[in-house]
């Protein structure tokens, strides 16, 4: 099994927009540095484009609602990018860019091996978590600490 991740956020602005420049600008060099991570897997990516990452393959009909959808070989490696990488000053710095969602915005979920999770399904699982709470199906970092979710490549 492997991990897949959703994380969902609203832009403060358009991607044009010189409020999101900074984080629009290291877009690629924060992807670029999680693809090389030992355990990651796969990431839903948009055109190409140098400094767009996924952000033209926005939800709905928002182009400022965003996703990051990514696949890993298991929770370590995903909390290793996270937490323990320049990701995590990225992170830190979040509330410059995007705006305090009023509900959940990130969903983990185990996916077989070789799967490729669409953006339907992790919004699914996302609804399902804001839905019923944390399950072994669609879970948070703090149920799969409390060893709710065991990880199964462990």
């Amino acid at each position: 099994m492997h991990l897949a991740e959703l994380n969902i956020g609203r832009l403060l602005a358009p991607t044009d927009d010189p409020k999101v420049a900074d984080f629009m600008d290291n877009l690629d060099r924060i992807n670029g540095m999680g693809k090389r991570m030992p355990g990651f897997v796969w990431m839903s990516e948009g055109s190409g484009e140098p400094g767009t990452g996924n952000t033209e393959n926005n939800i709905g009909d928002d182009p400022q609602l965003v996703f990051n959808l990514t696949v890993w070989e298991d929770l370590k490696s995903l909390e290793s990018f996270v937490y323990k990488t320049l990701h995590a000053k990225f992170m830190d710095r979040k509330a410059e860019w995007f705006e305090a969602l009023d509900q959940r915005h990130f969903v983990m979920w185990w996916i077989p091996e070789g799967h490729r999770p669409s953006r339907d399904e992790a919004l699914a699982k996302l609804d399902q978590l804001r839905t019923l709470g944390p399950t072994p199906d669609a879970f948070d970092w703090d149920f799969m600490r409390a060893g709710h979710a065991p990880d199964p490549t462990a």
